[in-house]
């Protein structure tokens, strides 16, 4: 077989943990497979390298940010080709344009848009483990770019699209991919298996394991990912097509974000393409909207008047600059007043079964309001169904939510 591993900054975070990561690797090659590792910086390293680059400048050009940045990932597979090496064995370490990972001109967040892995696929046939460092490549100019956030993890999926490997294996500081947050409800259980679809909703969600840009890379191309504990044995999570066994139970997963904002504009003109002029603006500053509401305004409407409250959340990070535009676009979108909320929390259920069961929509608002949860907000898809509410009672409804469902129970 031919395998990728890819292998996060908590797992190569000193000197000792990366001899456990090579030491993994050859074990892997001795029975028999090929190997390649994709290896991140080690935990912290990026941040110190940001932070140094903001000393030197508070503002610094995104390319020569992206040469410091890229460093880290490079000091990682040195001193792990140097740790397999001590151990007498054969290696080769490669940077991102070496391996042959070309992106698009977006320093920063650039996005994988080729592949050429034939240097790889010439060390393998000599026998070789080879280590690829993460969250890199280059441009059509030439230029060192990142691939941003859950970078290294697109970098590993698409190296084993473009090897056609076998197995893509995430190993990271978890067991594997949970019903929802351990450390939130003690109940929560590892799953087995866990279909591409379910795993996107997860990750844009809240669930931190995966990153949504390896997990639509993973699924267009149909590679099998392995999520596990980087120093355990214990099988993890198989990230896979979706199956019938997995469509039995309705819910496989609670998540729970803290990170969102709601932003409301009071009294704006119930017409045609409103809508459209307050989410253009929103778009244009580079915030990310996701969930909207538009219900009709009853308070302070002089008689006859046809007039909507329109709300949406956006990131907590964005928010301030979001009320900050919407204010100043008020009187043009002939809002009466601009009101925003960062005490709000969602939660959400996600499952495939839900296409083929009635009544999970009914159980989740009862399970709410037997705890006494108000909900501000409901967004629904096939597979997912999405409410706001006040973020203090947010791991109080994630609790409630895996009771009710009985994930607790969950098999496979």
């Amino acid at each position: 077989m031919r395998i990728v591993q890819k292998y996060g900054g908590s797992s190569v975070a000193t000197l000792e943990l990366i001899r456990g990561v090579a030491k993994r690797a050859i074990a892997t090659k001795n029975e028999g497979h090929e190997v390649v590792v994709v290896l991140s910086a080690m935990k912290g390293e990026t941040d110190r390298l940001l932070q140094l680059a903001m000393e030197a400048h508070p503002s610094p050009e995104p390319r020569e940010l992206d040469s410091v940045l890229a460093t880290g990932e490079q000091v990682s597979i040195g001193l792990f080709a140097i740790s397999c090496q001590a151990l007498g064995e054969k290696v080769k370490s490669f940077l991102g344009f070496q391996a042959g990972v070309k992106t698009d001109d977006q320093h920063g967040r650039a996005r994988i848009t080729d592949l050429d892995p034939a240097r790889i696929r010439t060390e393998l046939a000599k026998g070789r483990i080879v280590a690829v460092a993460g969250f890199q490549g280059i441009n059509r100019h030439g230029d060192l770019t990142t691939l941003g956030r859950g970078g290294s993890d697109a970098t590993a999926v698409a190296l084993a699209i473009g090897l056609k490997a076998d197995l893509c294996e995430i190993y990271t500081d978890v067991e594997g991919i949970y019903t929802t947050d351990p450390h939130i409800c003690e109940k929560a259980r590892k799953m087995e298996r866990i279909c591409y679809e379910e795993m996107l909703e997860l990750a844009s969600l809240g669930a931190k394991v995966m990153e949504i840009r390896s997990v639509e890379l993973g699924m267009n191309y149909g590679v099998q990912i392995h999520v596990r504990h980087a120093h355990s044995q214990a099988t993890g999570t198989l990230i896979l097509k979706e199956d019938s066994e997995m469509e039995k139970t309705p819910v496989r997963g609670v998540t729970l974000s803290v990170n969102e904002a709601r932003v409301t504009l009071l009294n704006v003109p119930d017409q045609p393409g409103v809508a459209s002029r307050i989410l253009s603006l929103v778009s244009k500053a580079g915030v990310v909207v996701d969930m909207i509401i538009q219900n009709r305004s009853f308070s302070d409407v002089p008689e006859g008047a046809k007039l909507t409250d329109f709300s949406f959340t956006v990131p907590l990070t964005d928010y301030p600059k979001t009320m900050e535009l919407m204010e100043a676009a008020r009187e043009e979108i002939g809002a009466s007043r601009v009101v925003g909320d960062d005490t709000i929390a969602k939660v959400s259920i996600v499952g495939v079964g839900m296409r083929n069961h009635a009544g999970v929509a009914a159980l989740m608002f009862q399970a709410l309001a037997k705890e006494n949860i108000n909900l501000s907000m409901i967004s629904t898809s096939e597979i997912k169904i999405s409410c706001v509410i006040e973020k203090k009672y947010g791991e109080l409804a994630v609790r409630a939510l895996h009771e009710a469902f009985e994930l607790d129970k969950l098999e496979g």
